[in-house]
């Protein structure tokens, strides 16, 4: 899953202003950044965004202002084999092609950021078809050479319970890039002192689950150690397509709480999605290490729905 935000807020911000896309199409052996990654570049040089982790920026910044000259588009390849691999400084085991593409109607239409902003917004994916023998990306579909790049919706985080561990978790996911919002029906947890910067939600936790419909990108995690607020929130996680579901609590309490669920209705097929005790096993003390636990935990869990 490429990590594309900064470059659609970029797009938005430089909006009618002569630009260039760069995006990977191809990856061999340890490519430091995944396909359909992006890096684009205003014609003044600044850029947003990466395609190879600093690696080969320079070398595609100089076909980026080629391209925004008036240059057709460029299809680049690096990799160790090639001497201008090492002159860019490509040394690490891998390959990549990178198409370099004017952000135009003749390119990568401008229109097309509108579009993707709009359907992620709406919690929708959106694929995108690239012509690779013209250089040319629309939302069409293409016979022949073509790449496909499909832009899911933001990466959701769902906190349940304005406690410690979630002040930390709400800034490690604020620096992944993930949307967080903080539930809880308790006015004197919920603040903005505590979680500046946070959505703040103080709707009843089963209520606001299902107002954000979660789906494959979205995570819920329950920590306010109280079973009126965390269950609800489960039994909604748990009716939901979710793509990570964690409750903070001992193996014994968890005991306890599959229990109450299925006495709810729960099915055990459910029940099992529920990691518990919440987070990655190393031995986490405090809660920021906790809430590193979690994290880790959540993104692993993106990903593998994303394979």
């Amino acid at each position: 899953m490429a990590d594309n935000d900064s470059v659609l807020t970029a797009a938005a911000a430089w909006k009618g202003a002569p630009m260039a896309i760069a995006t990977v199409v191809s990856t061999w052996g340890s490519a430091p950044r995944p396909r359909g990654s992006h890096m684009l570049v205003h014609q003044d040089g600044r850029f947003e965004g990466s395609v190879s982790g600093g690696c080969v920026e320079s070398d595609i910044m100089a076909a980026a202002a080629e391209v925004i000259a008036g240059s057709p588009f460029q299809l680049k390849r690096y990799g160790v084999a090639d001497a201008a691999a090492w002159e860019v400084g490509l040394p690490c085991g891998g390959e990549i092609e990178v198409l370099v593409q004017p952000v135009s109607a003749e390119g990568f239409d401008p229109e097309l950021f509108d579009r993707i902003t709009e359907a992620r917004e709406a919690g929708s994916a959106l694929s995108v078809t690239t012509d690779l023998s013209s250089g040319q990306s629309s939302l069409r579909t293409i016979e022949g050479a073509a790449f496909i790049n499909r832009y899911e919706p933001p990466r959701r985080l769902l906190i349940i319970g304005a406690v410690q561990i979630a002040q930390a978790l709400a800034g490690l996911a604020r620096e992944l890039g993930i949307q967080t919002i903080v539930i809880d029906p308790r006015a004197r947890f919920l603040t903005e002192a505590r979680f500046p910067g946070v959505t703040l939600d103080d709707r009843w936790p089963d209520e606001a689950v299902a107002a954000y419909a979660p789906g494959p990108v979205t995570a819920v995690v329950t920590l306010s150690h109280d079973t009126k607020i965390d269950d609800p929130a489960l039994i909604a996680a748990l009716a939901a397509p979710t793509g990570y579901v964690g409750a903070l609590g001992s193996r014994r309490s968890h005991a306890a709480r599959r229990e109450r669920l299925a006495a709810a209705g729960v099915s055990e097929a459910d029940l099992d999605r529920i990691d518990a005790p919440v987070g990655l096993d190393i031995g986490a003390i405090g809660p920021a290490e906790i809430a590193l636990s979690v994290a880790a935990a959540m993104v692993a869990a993106f990903h593998a729905t994303a394979r």
